[in-house]
């Protein structure tokens, strides 16, 4: 199979096993927010098992207050209907004493009953409260569930139509090649990029100059070394100023070559910058000078004489 036909059924492999992933990134998705959904209901469910709890045990307390009120009431009654035959005055304080604790008696549960009864009209509210929110949630969460069934169901047509196209794609193709290839697109939106100007497009990072030369001359399938994408060659435009070519770019040998020049030049020079290279032809400058003065004296010593 030629390079070409193997570059243009990996972009099209790209194109297919992107959809793929994607889609089957949306399948995984989908459950996680029907799982939201449910975990709302549940803690409904629970707070109002909780109020439910309370509620009941108001009731029962109503209960027993009703009961200690009827018994209090029945005393009372029955006190007061005795003072109509009573014989002796010890009758009469036995059965005063009777009405008098029963009508307090009375009172004090009939107080406490009347609090307890409105506590639990107001729990019985919020529960009818909670069971239409459940109600309401309920009917939400069985809605987005069917419609997550029908997406999924969608979802899995299209997958069975991608895969089909997968295996007509990859026919042909090396299987660890492949191999690799799902596993770079699994990672990177893209498997297979360009090399422009020795620059790796999928990293944009500068390739080793033999290596770009390989891939230029597109005999085998290359991985870049620093992003994995597989990697074919693509003319530039010469619009295109953001990349450059490798021989322009230099290389460490270049700029480690500069670096010895600078060296060599620095040892010429003393911490005070001085030339020791230059320092005999200064010296001897000096001399010169100095024997012209002398040869100067000398003349005028000898005009004076005469």
């Amino acid at each position: 199979m030629q390079m070409t036909e193997v570059r243009d059924k990996l972009q099209l492999l790209q194109e297919v096993l992107s959809e793929k992933y994607s889609i089957e990134k949306d399948v995984e998705e989908a459950p996680r927010r029907l799982s939201s959904q449910e975990e709302l209901l549940a803690r409904l469910k629970k707070e109002y098992l909780e109020k439910n709890s309370v509620y009941e045990e108001c009731k029962e307390r109503v209960g027993k207050l009703t009961v200690e009120l009827e018994e209090a009431v029945k005393s009372r009654e029955e006190g007061e209907k005795g003072m109509d035959n009573i014989a002796t005055h010890r009758e009469y304080e036995a059965l005063d004493k009777q009405i008098t604790e029963a009508t307090a008696k009375e009172a004090e549960v009939r107080k406490e009953l009347d609090k307890e009864k409105k506590t639990l009209n107001e729990l019985n509210e919020n529960l009818k409260i909670d069971e239409s929110m459940i109600k309401a949630q309920e009917d939400e969460t069985n809605s987005l569930k069917s419609s997550i069934d029908k997406e999924i169901s969608k979802y899995k047509t299209k997958l069975e139509k991608l895969s089909k196209k997968e295996a007509e794609v990859t026919e042909g193709l090396d299987t660890e090649i492949v191999y690799k290839f799902q596993r770079i697109i699994q990672r990177n939106s893209q498997g297979i990029v360009a090399v422009k100007n020795g620059v790796c497009e999928g990293c944009h990072m500068i390739l080793p100059a033999q290596f770009a030369n390989e891939v230029h001359e597109g005999d085998k399938t290359l991985f870049c070394p620093y992003c994995s994408r597989i990697l074919f060659y693509q003319e530039s435009d010469e619009s295109e100023e953001d990349y450059y070519a490798m021989s322009e770019a230099g290389s460490l040998s270049d700029f480690e070559d500069d670096f010895a020049e600078d060296k060599l030049d620095d040892e010429d020079y003393g911490d005070d910058g001085y030339n020791e290279k230059s320092s005999d032809y200064d010296d001897e400058d000096v001399d010169d000078e100095d024997s012209d003065d002398e040869k100067d004296d000398s003349d005028e010593d000898d005009s004076d004489e005469n």
